[in-house]
């Protein structure tokens, strides 16, 4: 069985026609215009329509929301620009978190670093591996134990142990 719009033909798909008319009516349908002009043309098609209108009200939401976002970008960078990148790793946050609460769950790691759950897990693993803590089944609890006196990993620093690091921090 097959549907027949008004305009003749079937499946509800445009025409050529109704396109033409479509795009004569709103400037914004062209897809060859860039965002900006995009913009202008729905604001103009807005300012045209009444104030009851569906396309005035979906225009000025765009608006409103671009608007937002970018008030909400450039308050970020003002409140803290520093928070694009930090002197520590997220494997030394994730280290000296475990050295102050041996028995934090991960879940709250990840909260106190700005990361997911599951990258927590991923650095759990990475620092496991590494031989820098020992994971301690206590209950249904995880249990942390760092080994302080391993080296850190990068030439630049392994003259100095995981313990000064974490004695630096705690000062």
């Amino acid at each position: 069985m097959s549907v027949t719009n008004p305009s003749g033909n079937s499946a509800g798909l445009p025409t050529a026609a109704t396109m033409a008319e479509s795009a004569d009516k709103n400037p914004a349908a062209d897809k060859n215009m860039t965002g900006e002009a995009n913009i202008a043309a729905e604001a103009n098609i807005a300012a045209e329509a009444s104030p009851a209108s569906p396309v005035n009200t979906v225009a000025q939401s765009d608006q409103i929301k671009q608007g937002d976002q970018m008030d909400r970008k450039s308050k970020g960078a003002q409140e803290n620009p520093a928070a694009r990148w930090t002197f520590l790793t997220n494997h030394s946050h994730v280290l000296i978190l475990l050295s102050r609460n041996p028995s934090m769950v991960l879940r709250e790691v990840a909260v106190k670093v700005g990361i997911t759950e599951r990258a927590v897990q991923r650095i759990i693993a990475d620092l496991e591996e590494a031989n820098v803590i020992e994971r301690e089944k206590v209950g249904r609890q995880n249990h942390y134990r760092i080994l302080a006196n391993r080296p850190l990993r990068h030439p630049i620093e392994a003259h100095r142990s995981i313990s000064d690091l974490l004695q630096l921090l705690d000062e």
